[in-house]
């Protein structure tokens, strides 16, 4: 900026345009610092929250494994190890196969059903 003393009666277009630009950078600049200060506040705040969620799934893993441990041990008694071990994997397979299907027949939303398709290639908006 010069040293001279601008009043609103004597600036020419040119400074006004370059003093909205100026003014619109350092709002724009304050704008992301603010967002940035908040992103840095909230992840701080997070971090106890995610290792104990962490820490939890780890002891949920080995609950889980006890528990089925458990169960081909109690089953183990009435038709033997083997059979036992067989059965408790075989209905924990099945268990899986059904989530992973489900899961996989949800992830396909990602790219769209045919409406959305046939929308999209008109160049409408679905609702």
């Amino acid at each position: 900026m010069d040293a001279r003393v601008s009043t609103p009666m004597h600036d020419t277009i040119p400074d006004l345009v370059s003093r909205a630009l100026d003014e619109g950078r350092a709002y724009a600049k304050a704008e992301v610092d603010l967002y940035k200060a908040i992103a840095r506040h909230r992840a701080s705040r997070a971090k106890g929250g995610a290792v104990a969620l962490v820490a939890g799934g780890v002891l949920g893993w080995f609950a889980a494994h006890a528990l089925v441990l458990g169960i081909v041990l109690a089953l183990a008694t009435l038709i033997g190890p083997l059979l036992a071990g067989v059965a408790v994997a075989a209905a924990l397979g099945v268990g899986a196969f059904i989530l992973v299907s489900k899961g996989i027949k949800g992830l396909g939303a990602l790219s769209g059903d045919e409406e959305e398709q046939a929308a999209l290639e008109r160049g409408e908006t679905v609702r």
